[in-house]
């Protein structure tokens, strides 16, 4: 079974930092590319960022760039999104992704097989 649980979704306020995690258990981790999206109520899910497999590229979307960093660690199969400057317009439930032996990636959702549950993170005004 190949499984990605999110965690570290929290209530902040505006200007704030908060960074959140993607363990993932089952799979090669180094051979998936992985992404973070995003889902806000009423909106349509949104491609946050996302990291190519072993080798490949960083991408973000533009409502983010800048501001959130996206990292993965190989050893400890986890991947992470850290982000500054938090908006009230950021306020969504997070969910990571992966597809197998991309070496490049994409913020479409269609292009990812396997997703974790979300985590919610909301950013008061």
């Amino acid at each position: 079974q190949l499984q990605l649980v999110e965690s570290g979704g929290d209530l902040v306020q505006t200007g704030g930092s908060l960074r959140i995690s993607c363990a993932t258990f089952g799979f090669p981790y180094e051979y998936y590319a992985l992404a973070w999206f995003r889902q806000a109520p009423g909106k349509e899910r949104e491609g946050v960022s996302c990291i190519g497999s072993s080798g490949g590229s960083t991408h973000y979307g533009d409502s983010v760039e800048g501001r959130f960093t996206f990292s993965r660690d190989n050893a400890k199969k986890t991947m992470y999104l850290h982000m500054e400057d938090l908006k009230p317009e950021d306020t969504a439930v997070y969910y990571c992704a992966a597809v197998y032996l991309a070496h490049s990636c994409t913020l479409l959702a269609s292009e990812y097989d396997y997703w974790g549950q979300g985590t919610q993170v909301t950013v008061s005004s």
